[in-house]
């Protein structure tokens, strides 16, 4: 059965067009007990939240060059949490006075047949893998400090190696859009990491 044409308009949560502020960076293995360091000081006063999570990105090819994109996750440690669906959109770099780069974002919590609906729906999934890490807040800034596993066994979670000897650390701000502000918060907030960890707004394309 063909999959249905896509189209790829901008996508919106009920009246509001939520936009993600993204600022990307990385630390080697023997810099991530301080940089955690920092960031608890730096951070709201509370832990840290641990997760270990299973995510697989799904595709449906259509009329357009790109494929649709969406994401699926789960945790792997923590009992009874729902799905999630996320979807984030095109970058949009161009803008120089923004500080971080802003994507539309769309992340919704499902049932457990998530990926059989996904299937069913015509996409297919492309790549999977785990991601093991901290969650810091300040504000409603968050920071996310995470290392991605490979799965060498298709769909099995407990056969993983790490992909790297670094970290991954995002520095992200989910806003309605035209909130452009908080990109400047977040370019302050990155300002105090450094030398630890350099957070810059990449271009994904640019890693492609």
């Amino acid at each position: 059965m063909e999959a249905p044409p896509v189209t790829m308009m901008p996508v919106t949560g009920g009246t509001i067009n939520m936009m993600e502020y993204l600022l990307q960076g990385s630390v080697l293995d023997q810099s991530l007990e301080s940089l955690l360091h920092r960031l608890r000081g730096l951070c709201d006063n509370m832990e840290p939240e641990t997760f270990l999570d299973h995510e697989m990105v799904f595709l449906l090819k259509g009329q357009q060059a790109s494929p649709f994109v969406l994401r699926a996750r789960r945790s792997m440690d923590k009992a009874g949490m729902p799905w999630h669906l996320r979807y984030l959109g095109q970058p949009e770099i161009g803008d120089k006075s923004r500080h971080a780069l802003v994507r539309n974002c769309v992340d919704i919590a499902t049932s457990d047949n998530l990926t059989d609906f996904l299937v069913e729906m015509g996409f297919r999934m492309d790549h999977e893998f785990v991601a093991k890490g901290h969650v810091f807040r300040k504000g409603i800034m968050k920071v996310v400090v995470y290392k991605i596993f490979r799965i060498l066994m298709p769909g099995n979670t407990e056969s993983i190696e790490p992909l790297s000897l670094s970290y991954l650390v995002e520095l992200n701000v989910v806003a309605p859009a035209g909130q452009d502000i908080v990109s400047e918060d977040m370019r302050n907030f990155a300002e105090q990491l450094k030398p630890l960890v350099h957070l810059e707004k990449i271009d994904p394309k640019r890693l492609m």
